[in-house]
């Protein structure tokens, strides 16, 4: 098993991955912030049919000649009618409104939300939560879905993926989180692909799912587990139809 894992990792771990794969928005930028801001933005949108959630994307980082830029003067750009699938121009403006907030006004950063590692994910929930004028929207709450609502954060491990691991894909511009602390993003592709690989038992697609598989590929690579998810996601998208995820 391991060495079709990793034969399949060298397939899909390349640059070629990188023009189909949302992470492509974080890789126009150069600084620091605006790769943390647009990966940030790019993940939460990172569900559905990806020619559709990459279409829109596109549309909100051509408005501003960089991601920071987009956040600092929000207020500015015509987002009254973005909408895609749950996600209204509400829930929108409202995480723009929050980052900006966040580096602006609390003059913090992303990595700084993120660096506590006990209750990670929990923390940074409730700062958006906490912080926002419409927690209850659908939108907002799908994007920020909490693991005891059964969500597998596959968002949320997917950024921290590409902010911690490095490679030809990932960036690694955040040192302050081990490899082997990331938890792999179980989205339908990568559960399904899993379990016909009998990497996976547990039949919900939740967060312990998610950790049980990270757990179970630690015994192919200890010290960065979370490289399988190319492995997985690769071939899970090719020998899908519909390519959602």
């Amino acid at each position: 098993m391991k060495e079709l894992l990793d034969g399949l990792v060298k397939k899909y771990e390349t640059k070629d991955f990188i023009k189909n794969d949302p992470i492509q928005f974080p890789h126009r930028y150069f600084l620091k912030k605006d790769i943390e801001i647009s990966g940030f933005i790019s993940s939460l949108f990172a569900f559905g049919k990806r020619n559709l959630f990459i279409k829109k994307l596109d549309e909100l980082f051509n408005l501003a000649s960089s991601p920071y830029s987009l956040i600092l003067d929000y207020k500015k750009y015509n987002l009254e009618n973005f909408v895609y699938r749950f996600i209204k121009s509400v829930d929108l403006i409202e995480l723009l409104r929050l980052l900006n907030k966040l580096y602006i006004t609390d003059k913090s950063s992303l990595a700084e939300l993120f660096y506590e590692k006990n209750n990670r994910f929990e923390r940074v929930i409730n700062y958006f939560y906490k912080n926002s004028n419409c927690p209850n929207n659908t939108g907002f709450c799908f994007m920020f879905a909490k693991p005891e609502n059964k969500s597998a954060l596959k968002r949320l491990n997917m950024f921290l993926r590409w902010m911690v691991r490095n490679g030809e894909v990932d960036f690694g511009i955040w040192d302050f989180i081990s490899k082997n602390e990331l938890i792999i993003p179980l989205d339908t592709h990568v559960a399904r692909i899993s379990r016909q690989f009998h990497l996976l038992k547990r039949t919900v697609n939740d967060y312990k799912a998610a950790f049980e598989l990270t757990e179970k590929l630690k015994e192919y690579d200890e010290f960065d587990p979370v490289k399988y998810d190319f492995a997985l996601f690769g071939l899970g998208v090719d020998s899908s139809i519909n390519q959602e995820i």
